[in-house]
């Protein structure tokens, strides 16, 4: 049986660094942040689930009409980790024994159904190993997928350090694929990353 990778689009953070302003709810390609990374999700075809925090209207309003489920994290101010931990929760319901998690930043507007397809291909094809998003020379990046073995560890998680712990303990098993740009690490996390990227 081929393999699912669900995809765990991490979008109950605060963006505190953004002074007042909701990062996804910012315009990319003339939609919301939050419903751009969405759409290039379902595009792969893998189902879809998005953490949101309960007060969240704009993000979950920017989500309408979309074949998705939404799972929400009444505790998200403590940490990427509740995200996970809930988001894991509820795919551990539906997944199959080798299936496959993607965890996607919400706030990383580079990405490309292509690039996401390409590593849930990968992923099919050696269900045993972590991939891991990365830059041509090797820098890594997101997203990670997990295989359904390492999501017991993945609910375990603490803090705002998200899968890195796993990450760490499980490296051996780690392979970073390179995407294309730099669309594994830009993420915009102040009004002056979304100026200088606009501008360019």
């Amino acid at each position: 049986m081929v393999p699912t990778v669900h995809v765990l689009i991490l979008a109950a953070g605060a963006s505190s660094r953004m002074r007042g302003v909701d990062k996804l709810t910012q315009p990319v390609g003339g939609r919301p942040l939050l419903r751009h990374v969405a759409e290039i999700a379902l595009e792969t075809g893998s189902p879809v689930t998005v953490t949101l925090p309960p007060d969240a209207v704009a993000r979950r309003t920017s989500l309408d009409g979309l074949d998705l489920e939404t799972v929400t994290v009444p505790d998200a101010a403590r940490g990427m980790s509740r995200s996970i931990i809930r988001g894991i929760r509820a795919l551990d319901a539906v997944a199959g024994p080798r299936d496959g998690v993607m965890i996607l930043p919400a706030d990383m507007p580079a990405f490309t159904t292509p690039a996401l397809s390409g590593m849930i291909a990968a992923f099919r094809a050696d269900p045993d190993r972590i991939l891991r998003g990365g830059t041509a020379d090797g820098q890594p990046g997101h997203p990670a997928i997990f295989p359904r073995d390492l999501w017991p560890a993945l609910a375990r998680v603490t803090g705002d350090a998200g899968g890195r712990s796993v990450l760490q303990q499980e490296k051996g098993r780690v392979r970073v694929m390179p995407l294309p740009g730099p669309m594994a690490v830009l993420d915009l996390d102040t009004p002056e990353d979304w100026a200088a990227w606009r501008a360019r």
